[in-house]
């Protein structure tokens, strides 16, 4: 079977990895654009799924944008016979969803229909969820709202950040992947419609959603900083300047909603009910640090104030 990949960041790797390993015939891979870094924004950086597909030998596809005759055409040459999509970052529209012969499946990091979208590992730690997981789903024109082919659980740890789940479900992605192709192929695959009336969704992240209110409960600004680690960063501001935090926990403490109670080998802050200790920082143009190499360098004191 040869299969057009679609993928970018490093949690689809896993699953393009997985593929090569059960000797899967990789006809492309498309993926998005470098991206200009570096204050001129003149250095490219290529997707985690380039540079590994071309170390591979795979041909790159890296449309601005799927659509239209030429690249439509492009894929057609590929001679694929299956499309799989793992966090590309674009929506595929049916006439390229049509393409390969036996359509398109996805990988998506979440227990469908729950936490449909862009971000679902953060959204599942942002409100409290003890378990998510992988769904392997037949790709149609809504979104994520496709028939799931296989799913696979796993609990979420109390501690665990967004990046460390990320890491996780990569690797579950690229072995339920596996499994669900099996299936398909000895013809047990059997698509189950999504409840849509259990739908919820994980809209994609813009920066104010990573700010920390501090009048809100210390619980949920724990799951805040685990969830926006290691980016974008929950972050607040100190003397206007502003300051991410990250590696949190709820304990006691009492004071006005953003004071700082203790600043030493943690930062330890008051929110409106309870506090939160946390044990690295990275204050603005500077690398991420432990609280305390923060604190000796006189970046905070008990008494002052985050907002």
């Amino acid at each position: 079977m040869r299969i057009l990949f679609f993928g970018t960041p490093a949690f689809a790797v896993a699953s393009l990895r997985a593929l090569l390993r059960e000797r899967f015939i990789i006809a492309g891979v498309v993926t998005q654009p470098d991206k200009p870094q570096g204050r001129s924004r003149s250095e490219l950086i290529p997707p985690p799924v380039k540079v590994f597909a071309q170390a591979q030998g795979i041909s790159v596809l890296q449309p601005v944008r799927p659509v239209g005759d030429v690249f439509a055409t492009s894929l057609r040459r590929l001679e694929a016979d299956l499309g799989i999509v793992v966090a590309y970052g674009h929506i595929l529209r049916p006439e390229i969803l049509a393409i390969p012969p036996h359509g398109m499946i996805n990988v998506h990091a979440s227990l469908l229909p729950r936490y449909r979208g862009a971000a679902p590992i953060q959204h599942a730690i942002l409100r409290g969820e003890a378990e998510t997981g992988i769904t392997i789903m037949q790709m149609e024109a809504g979104l994520d709202s496709g028939p799931a082919l296989h799913r696979v659980a796993t609990a979420i740890g109390p501690d665990e950040t967004a990046g460390q789940l990320a890491e996780r479900l990569a690797e579950l992605g690229g072995e339920a992947l596996i499994q669900a192709l099996s299936l398909i192929s000895g013809g047990l695959a059997r698509p189950q419609p999504q409840d849509n009336a259990r739908a919820t969704f994980a809209p994609k992240i813009d920066r104010e959603m990573a700010r920390l209110v501090w009048e809100r409960d210390a619980a949920t600004l724990v799951r805040q900083v685990r969830a926006f680690d290691p980016s974008p960063g929950a972050w607040t501001t100190l003397n206007g300047g502003i300051l991410k935090l990250f590696t949190a926990r709820e304990v006691p403490g009492t004071g006005e909603p953003g004071e700082v109670l203790a600043a030493g080998e943690r930062l330890v802050v008051a929110a409106a009910r309870g506090a939160v200790a946390i044990n690295e920082v990275q204050p603005a143009g500077k690398n991420r640090l432990p609280v305390e190499a923060w604190v000796r360098g006189r970046g905070v004191a008990a008494g002052q104030r985050l907002e």
